[in-house]
């Protein structure tokens, strides 16, 4: 008896083994399987659409890139590329989860290439709804490769990119395929996680070029971006920061004498230090000037995503070499981003207007007159040429801690570093030291 209550149960342990594993074979058959759609899809050049061999000129984001293209194929042998189909997350202006890593991804694998071919979509280069871009599909290869890899393609099946227009294009039964399954093996965008990279709170993140070109309709809102400081001055200090698409420096003020930050802040409010500042945008109507303010540090929470804080040291300001010329006629071409539905659009902005709070150098110019107000401080009126430039100078001190008068400049030829600055309507270098100022004899 006891036999054949053994046998029975050895029988039924071996019955729910072999069910055990009939069911994991039958999950692992079940398990989709990841497909590498990018590297599915093939480039055939003998097809209708144009396509061209490029370089990289400047990496934006994820979704866009500058290439080097021949001039009779665009003219200035520069070709701004939107890439079709894929809408990655901002990471030039307001900042979104995963903007970074999108942006990060495009320039490692282009970055990586030996060979790029844009292709159109169809028989001609189409631009894209700010007419500034062309929409293309971007191919690349690199020495270890044999075939072309479709880029757009690669960034929707990682996961980060959402759709844009994805069906309407000569690839589109793909492009939804491999949409669908970065979402079922929830990548990225399409994934709960959150971004490290990015900074969840209730400030706006953004970098200084979004804050720059559309400051009106940021005012009394509270916003976060990074920037290296150029000049320290009174109660405020100026940060600035390089963008890719205008080649140059857009910056702020930010006031922090009321602030009421700890020493170990303080600290760190030194030129040459990148850091991430929280605050919010204020405008003073006497002198039309715009600045953020409303600096805090937690000593209790010092990983607080609203601190003031330090990220690196030992940056330099810029100082961007910069012609009288540009200063007062250049026009700057930008890709803003409007309203809820996020609508791209270019919009001109004056150079100075672009470079306002930054750090910028200036050489060749002729003091041919000065005022010094009631205070000291002074305004020196120079030309180049036809062109006027007004530097405002302040109090300045020599070695010995002697206030610098308008004669030790006036009738002399001067190159000079300082920060553009706005005095009402007219823009302006202001000259934060004497050290800054090289007079040629």
């Amino acid at each position: 008896m006891k036999h054949t209550v053994i046998t029975r149960l050895l029988a039924a342990l071996l019955l729910a083994t072999l069910l055990l594993c009939s069911f994991v074979a039958c999950d692992k058959e079940d398990e989709p399987t990841h497909v590498d759609y990018a590297a599915q899809l093939k480039l055939d050049m003998n097809s209708n659409t144009l396509k061209q061999e490029a370089t990289v000129h400047i990496y934006i984001d994820g979704d866009t890139t500058h290439f080097n293209v021949p001039e009779s194929v665009m003219e200035g042998g520069i070709i701004k590329a939107r890439y079709l189909a894929i809408n990655t997350p901002e990471s030039t202006g307001r900042i979104e989860p995963w903007g970074k890593a999108a942006s990060n991804f495009t320039k490692e694998r282009l970055k990586n290439a030996t060979s790029i071919i844009l292709e159109s979509d169809n028989g001609t280069w189409n631009a894209d709804s700010t007419g500034g871009r062309y929409l293309v599909w971007v191919w690349y290869k690199t020495a270890e490769m044999t075939d072309y890899r479709n880029l757009n393609l690669e960034i929707l099946q990682n996961g980060l990119a959402i759709a844009s227009n994805s069906a309407q294009n000569r690839y589109g039964e793909t492009c939804m395929a491999a949409i669908d399954q970065a979402k079922l093996e929830q990548l990225y965008v399409h994934s709960a996680e959150k971004d490290p990279d990015f900074h969840y709170g209730a400030a706006q993140e953004m970098t200084l070029r979004e804050l720059r070109s559309n400051i009106t309709s940021y005012e009394g809102t509270k916003v976060a971006f990074e920037g290296v400081i150029s000049a320290v001055f009174g109660g405020s200090f100026y940060v600035e920061e390089y963008d890719e698409e205008t080649g140059m420096y857009q910056g702020i003020s930010v006031y922090y004498a009321t602030a009421g930050l700890p020493g170990l802040a303080l600290e760190n409010i030194n030129v040459g230090n990148r850091v991430r500042v929280v605050g919010s945008v204020t405008y003073f109507e006497a002198g039309d000037v715009w600045q953020v303010s409303g600096l805090s540090y937690s000593l209790m929470k010092p990983d607080d995503p609203a601190n003031f804080k330090l990220i690196s040291s030992g940056h330099t300001p810029a100082f961007t070499p910069t012609s009288a010329l540009d200063f007062t006629t250049k026009k700057v071409t930008v890709t803003v981003v409007e309203g809820e539905e996020k609508e791209e659009k270019l919009k001109t902005f004056d150079y100075a207007e672009m470079a306002l709070d930054t750090s910028i150098s200036m050489l060749q110019l002729d003091v041919v007159g000065s005022r010094t107000n009631d205070d000291g401080e002074i305004t020196l009126y120079c030309t180049y040429g036809s062109i006027e430039i007004t530097l405002f100078l302040g109090l300045l001190y020599d070695a010995n801690n002697n206030r610098v008068t308008a004669d030790a400049f006036t009738d002399k030829t001067i190159d000079v570093k300082g920060i553009v600055d706005k005095f009402y309507e007219n823009y302006q270098i202001r000259v934060m030291t004497l050290n800054d100022i090289t007079v040629h004899q």
